[in-house]
C-alpha cells in the first residue's frame, strides 16, 4: 500500500484523544485485578495464593496478546488491531458481573489479558507514526498519565462505591464503554499503513524482512539489546507487582485501614503516577531517554519508608503519591523502544515491554507463601532491589536523543 503524507494537526490530535480514551479504560480494566483483589478474595473464598495467581493468569494472557497481536498490528495495521483489542477487553470485563466460580474468573482474566496485551504496543505504534521524536516522550507521558488517571479513578470510585453501599461489581460495567466506542477508531484514527514514517532514528536495512516480525528483534546486531530491554521491563513489572500489587491487601490487613481509606490511598498513589508520566516524558525529550533511571533509584528508596515508617493516613497518602510519581519514569519506554528499531517494527518492538510480564507473573506465586511466613511488609520491600537493578541496566542501553 502506497504511503501518504501526514494528516493535519487537528486530525492527529483527534486521533490521540480517541486513543487515550481507550487507554483510560484499558488501565481501569487491567488494574481491577489489583485494586479489587481483596473483594475477589472475599466473594470467591480464595486463599492468598489463589488471589495472587489471578494477576499471573492475566499476565500470561497479556504476554500472549502482546506477542501475537503486536505482530498482527505491524501486519494488518495498528488501527484495526486497536478495534479488536477494545472490543475484546471491554466486553470481557463487563461479563465479569456474571461470574459464579473461580474457574470462570480464571478464564476471564486470561482472556482479558490477551486483548489488553495489545494496547501498549498498538498505542505506541500509533502515536509514534503520528508525532515526531521531539514530542514523543511528552506524548508517552500523557498516555501514562491517562493510564494512571484510569487507575486512580478506579481507586476513588471503589471508595465512593463502598461509602454508598454499592457492590464492587458495579465497577466492572465500565467495560461497556470501550466496547461501544471501538468501531469509532475507523473515524478518528488514520490508517497507519498509509502513513510515511516520521522522524526515523534507526536506518532501515536492506535485509529481507523475517517471516515473523519478532524474529527481527533477535538478529545478531540487536539481540543483546532486546534481551536486556526485556529483563529491565521484567524487573520493573516484577517490582510493581511485588509492591503495588499487594498494596491494597497490605493496607487493609497489615495497617487495618477501612475500604474507603484504602481506595483513597491508592487513588493518590496513581494520581502521583499520572503527574509523573508528564514530568518524566518532558524530561526525556530534553535530557534523553535514560533520564528516567533516576526515578527508579528514588522509588527504590521510598518503598521502605512507605512500609515501615509509622505514618498517619495523610502521610501515607503523600509518600504513596511520591512513589507513584517516581514509578512513572518508565513512561518513555514506549517511544524509546520504537526508536531503537526500524519503523516497520514499532508495535512489535514496543511489545518488549509486555514480555516483562513473564517475570512479573511469578511474583504473586513466589511472594504469597513468603508473605504468609514473614508478613507482607518484609516481602514487599524486595521491590526496592528490583528497581535498583532495573535502573542500572537502563543506564547501559543506547540513547536515542542527541543532547
Amino acid at each position: 500500500m502506497e504511503a501518504s503524507s501526514q494528516p493535519s494537526p487537528a486530525r492527529r490530535i483527534g486521533a490521540l484523544v480517541f486513543l487515550l480514551v481507550g487507554y483510560f479504560f484499558y488501565a481501569w480494566s487491567w488494574n481491577t485485578v489489583d485494586i479489587l483483589r481483596p473483594y475477589f478474595r472475599a466473594d470467591f473464598g480464595l486463599t492468598l495464593g489463589q488471589t495472587g495467581a489471578l494477576y499471573s493468569l492475566q499476565a500470561i494472557g497479556g504476554i500472549c496478546g502482546a506477542i501475537i497481536l503486536g505482530q498482527v498490528a505491524d501486519v494488518i495495521g495498528r488501527r484495526n488491531t486497536l478495534v479488536i483489542a477494545m472490543l475484546g477487553y471491554g466486553s470481557i470485563l463487563a461479563a465479569g458481573v456474571f461470574l459464579q466460580s473461580y474457574s470462570e474468573l480464571v478464564a476471564q482474566r486470561v482472556a482479558m489479558g490477551f486483548f489488553m496485551g495489545a494496547m501498549y504496543p498498538v498505542a505506541v505504534g500509533i502515536y509514534s507514526s503520528l508525532f515526531p521524536r521531539s514530542v514523543r516522550g511528552l506524548i508517552a507521558g500523557i498516555a501514562l498519565a491517562v493510564y494512571n488517571l484510569g487507575v486512580a479513578a478506579l481507586g476513588f470510585c471503589s471508595a465512593a462505591a463502598f461509602r454508598s453501599g454499592l457492590h464492587w461489581h458495579t465497577l466492572l460495567w465500565a467495560g461497556v464503554i470501550p466496547a461501544a466506542l471501538a468501531l469509532l477508531a475507523f473515524v478518528f484514527i488514520p490508517d497507519d499503513r498509509r502513513l510515511k514514517p516520521v522522524d526515523t532514528i534507526v536506518e532501515v536495512d536492506a535485509t529481507p524482512k523475517a517471516r515473523f516480525p519478532i524474529a527481527e528483534l533477535f538478529r545478531p546486531a540487536v539481540a543483546r539489546q532486546t534481551i536486556l530491554l526485556a529483563l529491565m521491563s521484567g524487573l520493573n513489572l516484577f517490582a510493581y507487582q511485588v509492591f503495588t500489587g499487594w498494596a491494597s491487601i497490605y493496607l487493609k490487613s497489615e495497617r487495618s485501614f477501612d475500604d474507603a481509606i484504602v481506595g483513597d490511598i491508592l487513588g493518590w498513589q496513581f494520581a502521583g503516577a499520572a503527574l509523573g508520566g508528564l514530568l518524566w516524558g518532558w524530561l526525556s525529550d530534553r535530557f534523553g531517554r535514560r533520564t528516567g533511571s533516576i526515578g527508579f533509584l528514588i522509588a527504590a528508596s521510598i518503598i521502605p519508608v512507605y512500609l515501615f515508617a509509622p505514618f498517619p493516613v495523610a502521610l501515607v497518602k503523600l509518600v504513596g503519591f511520591l512513589y507513584g510519581t517516581m514509578l512513572s519514569a518508565s513512561a518513555i519506554w514506549g517511544p524509546w523502544l520504537s526508536e531503537l528499531y526500524p519503523p516497520h517494527l514499532r508495535s512489535t518492538a514496543a511489545s518488549i515491554y509486555n514480555w516483562g510480564r513473564g517475570l512479573s507473573m511469578v511474583a504473586p506465586l513466589v511472594t504469597a507463601p513468603l508473605a504468609e511466613a514473614f508478613g507482607l511488609g518484609p516481602v514487599m520491600v524486595i521491590a526496592s532491589g528490583c528497581f535498583l537493578l532495573a535502573a542500572l541496566i537502563w543506564r547501559t542501553l543506547p540513547e536515542t536523543i542527541q543532547l
